[in-house]
């Protein structure tokens, strides 16, 4: 075998979880963010993230490769069973108000896109406190929460305001989360924002395409954005392939968009020009103290 051929087969068989990362705008932007607050990662370590929902284990895969020994949890349970496959560890169903770890269990917690999802912020960073040492590093990023930026108020004019993303609110601002951790005894160090207004506007056209057009019901009529849950469950929507059998469904139209990826990334490439400090994503990272 040729060392093209081994190469295209090593490709062939990249996991649908990864290759899908490969090709998302933000998703690469949120992995160089964490790695730039979180390296070094000392091999004992102990590290947790927390996603909710919108999680397919890419982002858990990359982690992981930092080093350290990762735990997962996520807050909700429609795609673990093949998030513990692609890692081949188990992802742990956690609850708002109960993480089901010991006290003072992680030496780094990361929570991505959690806190904008859930009915009072207050409560589940409450637990994140708890099971981070003191002395310990937590890292949140959420969507901004500014509603008067421009993205925001153009996505809410197109239909995909924040109950498509599945969202309680249109997410918190840098000086909501870094209020969150004080009163939580984590006291804020670095804050940083990613995605810009091309970013953003690229990622809705994306995320427009699968809600409105791509995702169809047996009447041909738009899906509701809103699952359906017991009461004590939490809603999602989706906005993005989240399984293998979704990503099976529009698979075409998959095929097409990593056929002009390239395009998006250049064209992405314009948030260079935009001159505002504040990005459409925070990423706040702070210390418990001791």
């Amino acid at each position: 075998m040729t060392l093209q051929s081994r190469n295209q087969d090593s490709k062939a068989e990249e996991p649908w979880q990864l290759a899908m990362f490969r090709k998302g705008l933000k998703k690469r932007l949120r992995l160089k963010a964490l790695k730039a607050l979180l390296d070094p990662i000392a091999c004992d370590e102990r590290c947790l993230l927390l996603t909710c929902g919108d999680n397919n284990g890419a982002m858990n895969h990359f982690l992981r490769e930092l080093g350290g020994k990762w735990s997962w949890a996520d807050l909700e349970d429609h795609s673990i069973a093949e998030m513990s496959a692609l890692l081949g560890e188990q992802v742990v169903h956690a609850a708002e108000d109960v993480i089901p770890f010991a006290n003072s269990a992680f030496d780094r917690i990361v929570v991505i896109d959690v806190h904008e999802h859930v009915d009072d912020p207050r409560i589940v960073n409450a637990e994140l406190a708890r099971i981070l040492k003191p002395g310990a590093q937590m890292i949140i990023t959420t969507p901004n929460g500014n509603e008067k930026k421009l993205a925001v108020r153009i996505k809410n004019l197109v239909g995909m305001s924040k109950e498509a993303y599945g969202h309680k609110r249109i997410g918190l601002t840098a000086d909501e989360i870094e209020a969150l951790m004080r009163g939580d005894g984590i006291h804020p160090r670095n804050t940083t924002w990613f995605s810009y207004f091309f970013t953003e506007m690229l990622e809705l056209t994306i995320n427009f395409m699968y809600v409105k057009v791509l995702r169809k019901d047996d009447h041909g009529q738009g899906v509701q954005t809103q699952a359906h849950y017991h009461e004590d469950d939490h809603d999602h929507a989706e906005i993005a392939p989240a399984t293998a059998e979704q990503l099976r469904k529009v698979k075409t139209s998959y095929r097409i968009y990593t056929l002009i990826f390239p395009v998006y990334w250049v064209l992405s490439q314009l948030d260079r020009l935009v001159p505002f400090k504040e990005g459409y994503c925070v990423v706040v990272e702070g210390t418990r103290k001791a």
